[in-house]
C-alpha cells in the first residue's frame, strides 16, 4: 500500500521534518501489538495473578482487557487527530498542554524506559532456571546485545523479527492449550468449570481489581504501536484500530489459556496462600498436563518471548518516546539524532540499551527485583493513560466543540473511572514509588519554569 499523500504534509503542518522511514503496514503494526504484549505472557506471571485473584485468573484478565479496549479507543481518537510519534506525551501534550504533556511522558517514561529492564531480567532468571551455569547477568546483557544489535538495524528487520517470533509463540501456546485441553477430557482438572471466571467464596471487586494491576502487566504494549506513528504506511485511522484488533486478539488468548491453566492446578489453597511460591505455578501446571518436557518448553519460550521479542520492540518503542521528547527539547537533543542510512532514533536507542543493562543487573541483585519494577512499570502507565482519556476530552469536547458524546467523554469517561479504581487498588508500594516518581518530574518541570524554559510544542494548530 502506498503511503499516504497527506502523511508528510500533516507533520510539517505540527512543525515536523519526516526524518523516520514509513515502511510499516497494518499488519506489521498488528504484529508489533502482538508480540509487545507476548501471546503467552500470563506464563510468567500467572501464579502472582491467580494468588491476587483468589483463582479467578480469568476474570482478572477479563477485566482488564475491557479497561484496556476503553483506553485503547482513546489512543485511535488521539493518533488521528494527532498523528505523530510520541504516544501519551505527544497526546496529553497537544490535547491539553505542553506541561501537562511533560508530565505525561515523564509518567509514563515509568512504563517504557523500565520495561525492557524488567524484561530482560524476567527473561534471565528464567534461563537461568534451565542452564544455571550461566549467571542472570550474562544471560541479561547477552539478550541487550542482541536487542540492540537488531534495533538499529532498522525497523524492517525489528518487523521481521517479530513475524518469526509471533509463530513461534502462537505454536507454543497452540502446544499447551491443546495438551491442556486433552488433559481436562481425561480428567484432570480441578474444581468447577465457572471458577477460574467467578468463584463466590472469594469473589469481591477490590480483589479483582487489585489482581487487575498486575495482571494488566500482560496488555502494556498495544500503545507501543502509537510511537510507530511516524513508521507507519497507514492512514492514522488504520493506526488506531490496529492497536484495537492487537488488544482483542491478544485479551482472548490470555483468557483462554489462563481458563485452561486455571482448570489444572491441582492445589489450589496452597497456591492461594500468601507465602506460596507462584514463580514456577505455570510450569507445574504445564508439567501436571503433559509432562516435564512441557515445562521446559513453556520456561523456554517465556525466556525467550521476554528476552528477545517483546524486549525488542519494548526497546524500539522507548527510543521512539525518547525522540519525540528530545526533538521538543524537553530532553537532551542528542537522543533527537536519526542515523542517516538506517533512519532510526540511533543515540535513543543506545540509551535505552545502556539503561535497560544498568536498571537490570542492579534488580538482579536487589532481591524481588521483579516486583519492584513490575509496580513501577504498571503504575506509570496507568497513570499516562488517565491523562490520555482526559487528553480525548479535553481535545474533541472543550476545544473543539464535538457532541460526538460516545467517542469523546463516554467511552474515555469510562475508561478513566476503571482505571482510577485499578490505581487505587494497586499495592501501596507502588503507589508510593509512583508518586514519587511524579513528584520528582513536578520538581523538575518547576526548576525549566524557573529557568525561562517553559515546555512547549512547535505548531500548536490543530487540524
Amino acid at each position: 500500500m502506498a503511503s499516504p499523500p497527506e502523511a508528510e504534509p500533516t507533520l510539517e503542518r505540527f512543525g515536523y521534518r519526516q526524518e523516520l522511514r514509513r515502511s510499516l503496514t497494518f499488519r506489521d503494526l498488528l504484529i508489533y501489538g502482538l508480540i509487545f504484549m507476548v501471546p503467552i505472557a500470563p506464563f510468567g506471571i500467572f501464579g502472582s495473578v491467580f494468588r491476587a485473584s483468589g483463582g479467578m485468573v480469568a476474570l482478572a484478565y477479563l477485566v482488564g482487557m475491557v479497561a484496556m479496549v476503553f483506553t485503547a479507543l482513546s489512543y485511535a481518537q488521539m493518533a488521528k487527530a494527532f498523528p505523530m510519534a510520541g504516544s501519551v506525551y505527544t497526546y496529553a501534550g497537544r490535547g491539553i498542554a505542553p506541561p501537562v504533556g511533560f508530565l505525561a511522558g515523564w509518567v509514563i517514561l515509568l512504563d517504557y524506559v523500565l520495561v525492557p529492564s524488567l524484561l530482560y531480567l524476567i527473561a534471565g532468571l528464567a534461563m537461568n532456571s534451565l542452564v544455571p551455569a550461566v549467571p542472570v547477568w550474562a544471560w541479561l546483557v547477552f539478550f541487550v546485545v542482541l536487542n540492540t544489535a537488531v534495533n538499529y538495524l532498522g525497523i524492517e528487520m525489528t518487523a521481521r523479527a517479530n513475524r518469526i517470533m509471533l509463530v513461534a509463540e502462537l505454536a507454543v501456546l497452540a502446544v499447551f492449550i491443546v495438551i491442556g485441553l486433552v488433559a481436562l477430557a481425561n480428567g484432570k482438572g480441578s474444581g468447577s468449570p465457572t471458577s477460574p471466571i467467578f468463584d463466590p467464596g472469594t469473589f469481591s471487586w477490590p480483589l479483582i481489581f487489585g489482581a487487575v494491576s498486575v495482571a494488566v502487566l500482560s496488555f502494556l504494549g498495544f500503545d507501543g504501536i502509537s510511537t510507530l506513528a511516524e513508521e507507519s504506511r497507514e492512514e492514522a485511522g488504520r493506526l488506531g484500530r490496529s492497536m484495537v484488533a492487537a488488544l482483542g486478539l491478544a485479551g482472548a488468548l490470555f483468557i483462554v489459556q489462563t481458563w485452561v491453566a486455571s482448570m489444572l492446578v491441582t492445589d489450589r489453597a496452597a497456591l492461594l496462600a500468601p507465602d506460596a511460591n507462584v514463580d514456577d505455578a505455570f510450569y507445574d501446571v504445564a508439567a501436571y498436563a503433559g509432562g516435564s518436557w512441557l515445562a521446559v518448553l513453556t520456561a523456554a519460550a517465556t525466556a525467550v518471548a521476554w528476552g528477545f521479542a517483546n524486549s525488542l520492540v519494548a526497546q524500539a518503542a522507548t527510543s521512539r518516546l525518547l525522540y519525540a521528547m528530545a526533538r521538543d527539547r524537553q530532553l537532551p537533543a542528542f537522543l533527537a539524532k536519526v542515523d542517516e542510512r538506517r533512519r532510526v532514533p540511533v543515540n535513543a536507542t543506545f540509551l535505552v540499551a545502556l539503561v535497560s543493562l544498568a536498571v537490570g543487573l542492579g534488580a538482579a541483585f536487589y532481591g524481588d527485583g521483579v516486583s519492584l519494577l513490575g509496580s513501577l512499570v504498571n503504575f506509570g502507565a496507568m497513570t499516562a493513560f488517565l491523562a490520555l482519556h482526559v487528553s480525548v476530552f479535553w481535545h474533541h469536547v472543550v476545544r473543539g466543540g464535538s457532541r460526538d458524546w460516545l467517542r469523546h467523554l463516554v467511552l474515555p469517561g469510562a475508561g478513566f473511572l476503571v482505571l482510577l479504581f485499578v490505581v487505587i487498588n494497586a499495592s501501596v508500594h507502588a503507589q508510593l514509588l509512583g508518586f514519587a516518581w511524579l513528584g520528582a518530574g513536578v520538581i523538575l518541570l518547576a526548576v525549566m519554569y524557573l529557568r525561562g524554559r517553559r515546555p512547549s510544542l512547535p505548531w500548536m494548530d490543530r487540524p
